[in-house]
């Protein structure tokens, strides 16, 4: 989110105050993060001088993505930063209509600002390894969906398709997308059809699932100044194979991560373990039609957004890029 949530500080800091205890001398707005439904603020408390990383999540809440952090932390996990709890031992507060996560505030940059060294790459490959092969107590699977191997976003993505060669978009940024998915249509069907193959695929078969982060790419990956490597916004988590996270492994998001060298340091520290080539094709075509369909909604359905609109069409065009995630969905690869 670029823009500030529409909801004053003044009430943040009240919130704040009563579900945390905190006394807080500054609160800044962060404008990261690709969520235009989530906010992140930087938090100052009292003579302590301690400071806090808040995100406020703006309609449904899943709970999985504060229970499994923060049981991954209680088992001893150094690559997790857990959320705190309330004065009511909640891991999580409200302040309708969001949904607030306290953090302690690492400092540091993500692996798209600081590139990992390969023993950060090895050390990628051991965390995820350590949360595939994590045991959840029964009540906290329970908040984890599980995959089904169904794209809803291929009915969207078919539907924006055919819209866009029926409708004149009066919305410079919304014209501006429209002509761009023309010039891709070809492309976008062809991954389309991919998706919807495969999901059909897999579907039949008996895959063994494990807890995944779901979105593990180089933004949700966070380099401390001592070299410490975290992994970051849970929201996504899924049961599904192991591949719904290796498939980040090699796929290009953001035109980074597609070196075969960087996969062989990952897999020193993940081990070795069959990969199912197909589920690797599969995760990464779905996330394609995926982020068609919310950047076309976001775009092509609304006025709203301000400043993310601009970023989203970016973020849109750049998946097309060489090396980035079309790229490497249509080449094969790199694991």
């Amino acid at each position: 989110m670029l823009e500030h949530p529409d909801v004053d500080d003044a009430k943040i800091i009240d919130c704040l105050t009563e579900n945390y205890g905190l006394k807080v001398v500054d609160l800044s707005f962060l404008p990261i993060g690709n969520d235009v439904n989530s906010g992140a603020f930087r938090v100052r408390a009292d003579s302590t001088d301690t400071h806090y990383y808040l995100k406020l999540r703006r309609g449904p809440f899943d709970q999985a993505s504060v229970a499994v952090p923060a049981f991954l932390a209680d088992g001893g996990s150094t690559h997790v930063i857990p959320p705190l709890p309330t004065r009511g031992h909640e891991l999580q507060a409200h302040l309708r209509p969001f949904t607030l996560v306290l953090y302690p505030f690492v400092e540091g940059r993500n692996a798209f600002q600081i590139p990992l060294t390969p023993s950060l790459w090895t050390e990628l490959g051991v965390a995820l390894k350590g949360l595939h092969s994590t045991v959840l107590p029964a009540a906290v699977q329970a908040l984890l969906p599980r995959e089904s191997f169904s794209v809803p976003s291929l009915r969207v993505v078919t539907h924006l398709l055919a819209r866009i060669e029926r409708e004149t978009f009066q919305e410079p940024t919304a014209a501006t997308l429209a002509e761009f998915i023309k010039s891709k249509r070809d492309v976008i069907r062809l991954i389309v059809r991919r998706a919807e193959s495969l999901a059909h695929v897999l579907g039949m078969d008996d895959e063994t699932f494990v807890p995944c982060h779901g979105d593990i790419h180089a933004a949700n990956v966070l380099v401390d100044g001592h070299g410490g490597l975290f992994l970051v916004d849970w929201d996504t988590l899924v049961l599904a194979p192991k591949e719904r996270d290796l498939m980040f492994i090699g796929a290009g998001v953001g035109g980074a991560w597609n070196q075969r060298e960087e996969a062989i340091l990952f897999y020193q520290g993940y081990g070795q373990a069959p990969v199912d080539h197909r589920a690797l094709d599969y995760y990464r075509s779905e996330r394609i039609v995926e982020d068609i369909a919310a950047y076309g909604e976001e775009i092509l359905l609304t006025d709203a957004g301000g400043q993310d609109r601009g970023r989203g069409f970016k973020k849109f065009r750049a998946q097309f890029e060489p090396g980035n995630v079309v790229d490497a969905a249509l080449t094969g690869n790199t694991s």
